[in-house]
Order: structure tokens, then sequence, then C-alpha cells
């Protein structure tokens, strides 16, 4: 049998409030070629299908549009519901569903999808506060619930098993993209914890990550955070023998738009010809000019127009103080160019002014009336 693991589409997430719909639809197109150029027989998606729990229209579209092109194809999709995402918004209408699977209850745990002889258990993202009481636990945890989950797995009589879980395997490495999990209970899981599986697809981490020969996470098919800047994403093209243990090959996804950073002087990056193969990136940028540069966000854009971020850094010390030695009793305007100058570096000339001035008296005209 030959799966394809996946996870983590985070259907209707934006980038820096860039949309990203047609990245997650060019994903879409590569995941169902692969599926039928590779004959793969079932699809498995471990979690955070949709960003949020209430996820926009246009991203619903999308995912059934991928879900009804799967089964145009033959092939099974089993999903589960991820820390991001509703179980119940996720689950409806699951029992209605042909070849397509749905895991969202954590007590459905032990009950699997059969496919051949291969068994697919789905553990939904158990959330500790929520099991530990229905499950007689001895402490809230993600630990105690996933070996409370697993437990159920083994004591099923199949002789091929394939695990779906949502969760933090210890040992494995987070991006800035993932939503914190510790809420509820110690957030990690030992790697043991999925002994005994033939292959366990795992969700939640956005890099691809091979915790043992028979554990991975995929990661997300996209970079949702500029620390994934040298992430390849795609996922696990998994074959299951008869016999023997599973084999896995990572197929990468299409990059629409690269995610990267640059840092230093502006003049520098804007000169420099080492940066032109990130004019077309999304880029997070950070100076160094011992002065903040004016209209910075402006300028670069103008050579690299997907800048998203910006922050500064100066390299060397700075002349301004570290804040106005005095505010109360002090005009505001004479507060309004202190901030100026202590954030720029450089006292405002005589235009900014104008401006702040004008702000000020508005104010103060607004307040009086």
């Amino acid at each position: 049998m030959r799966v394809l693991h996946s996870s983590d589409w985070h259907l209707g997430r934006s980038f820096h409030r860039e949309s990203l719909l047609d990245a997650q639809t060019a994903f879409v197109d590569h995941l169902v070629r692969t599926v039928r150029d590779e004959r793969v027989d079932v699809v498995v998606v471990a979690g955070d299908v949709y960003d949020r729990a209430l996820p926009p229209v246009d991203a619903v579209a999308l995912c059934d549009e991928a879900l009804a092109r799967l089964k145009e194809l033959g092939v099974h999709t089993v999903l589960i519901s991820g820390n991001h995402d509703s179980a119940v918004r996720l689950g409806f209408g699951s029992a209605l569903m042909e070849r397509v699977h749905l895991r969202t209850d954590p007590d459905r745990a032990g009950e699997p999808v059969l496919i051949d002889d291969v068994a697919f258990f789905g553990i939904p993202y158990l959330e500790p506060e929520l099991v530990k009481d229905r499950w007689e636990l001895a402490e809230r945890s993600h630990t105690a619930a996933i070996r409370h989950a697993m437990d159920r797995v083994r004591a099923h009589p199949a002789r091929r098993k394939v695990v779906l879980a949502h969760a933090f395997v210890t040992g494995g490495q987070a991006s800035d993209s993932e939503r914190d999990i510790s809420v509820g209970g110690v957030s990690h899981v030992p790697l043991n914890a999925f002994d005994g599986i033939d292959y366990a697809a795992l969700g939640h981490l956005h890099g691809r990550q091979t915790m043992s020969e028979t554990v991975r996470y995929s990661g997300s098919p996209i970079a949702y955070s500029f620390s994934e800047a040298g992430h390849v994403k795609g996922s696990w093209l998994v074959d299951l023998p008869a016999e023997g243990a599973a084999r896995a090959e990572f197929v990468p996804a299409p990059v629409p738009r690269p995610v990267g950073t640059l840092r230093g002087h502006i003049d520098d990056l804007l000169t420099d010809r080492r940066y032109a193969d990130r004019e077309g990136h999304w880029l997070q940028v950070t100076l160094t000019d011992p002065v903040r540069p004016r209209e910075a966000m402006e300028r670069l854009r103008r050579r690299f127009p997907h800048t998203l971020a910006l922050s500064f850094e100066p390299d060397g010390p700075s002349d301004a103080p570290a804040r106005p030695v005095r505010i109360d009793g002090r005009a505001e305007i004479d507060v309004a160019l202190d901030f100026v100058r202590v954030v720029r570096g450089e006292p405002a000339d005589e235009a900014e002014a104008s401006v702040l001035a004008q702000a000020v008296e508005a104010c103060r005209i607004e307040e009086a009336s």
C-alpha cells in the first residue's frame, strides 16, 4: 500500500496580511498530481486542516475541492483535527462521506479506518483538560492522553497499523508559526509513545522531521513564518509492504513565492547585486544603520516589492538618549519631537515638525470641544 502523509494545511491563513489562497491552491494541485502520478492509495492529513476554528468561506471551498478531487481519483483520505481546527465543525457530516474519513472525536481514537489489510487510527489533537476526567487519566498532560489513546490502538487485533496524531514529540524542532499547545498540561510527548506501529504520521510542527524510521512529521506545505526560510516543504510518500518495515521518500511541494530575510545598511541592500535573487521573495528586513533611515519601507519596496516586515537594530551606539529626560510639565509638541528623535536617532525636519504641531493642536481643540 502507498500512503501520502501531509499535515498542517492551515487553509485560510494569511502571511503578514498577504493572502496565501493562491499558494495553497497550487499545493492542492500538486497534491492531486502526486497522488495520480505516484499511484497513491491513501492520503492522510495529520491535523490543522484549517487555520482557525471558524475558517473563511474560500478556505472551506478549497478544502471541499481538494477532497472531491481526491475522491474522483478513487483514493481514500483520512483526516484528523488539529489544535487550530474546530473538531465539531471539521467532523460535520463525516458519517455521510464516501472515501473521506474524518476522525475528530477523541473517543473514536481506537476505532480504525480499515483499508484493505491496513488499519488507520486517527488521534485528533487531545486537549488534556477535556479528556482527563472522561478517560480517568492519572495526570493532566499530553503524554497521558496520547499514551491512553495509543494503548487502545495497540489493543486492536489488526496486523498492520498506521496512526495519525497531532502532537509535539520530544526532540522535535519548532518554528515561529505553531501555536503553543502547552496550556492544559505539559506539551511534549515522548517518542516511545508510538512504539509498535508500522507508521506514525504526525502533524503540528511545521518543518519536515524524521523522529525515527517509523515516526515522521511532514511539516506544513507552505512556509508560514520567516523562521521557515530554510525549510523544504512537501509530503512523505510512504510504502507499506506486506512484510517488512515502511519506506518513506519526501516529495517536495512547489514554492510559489519563497520567504527570506535580509540584514544590513539600507544603501547596501538597495545596491548590492548579491541580493538580486531575493527581489521576488517575501522578505523580513532588519536595518542596521546607526540612524533610522527615512521612508525605509517605501525605498526597500522599490527593489524588493514583497517586503512584509521591517525592524531596526543599529550596529553602533546611538547619540540619542534612551528616553526623554522629562515629560511631566513639558509642552506636548516637545514630547512628540523628542519621541521622533529617540526613535529615529535624529531630530524631525522642519516639515515633520510642522505636521506634528498641527496634529497636537488638532488634538487640543478636539479635547476642549
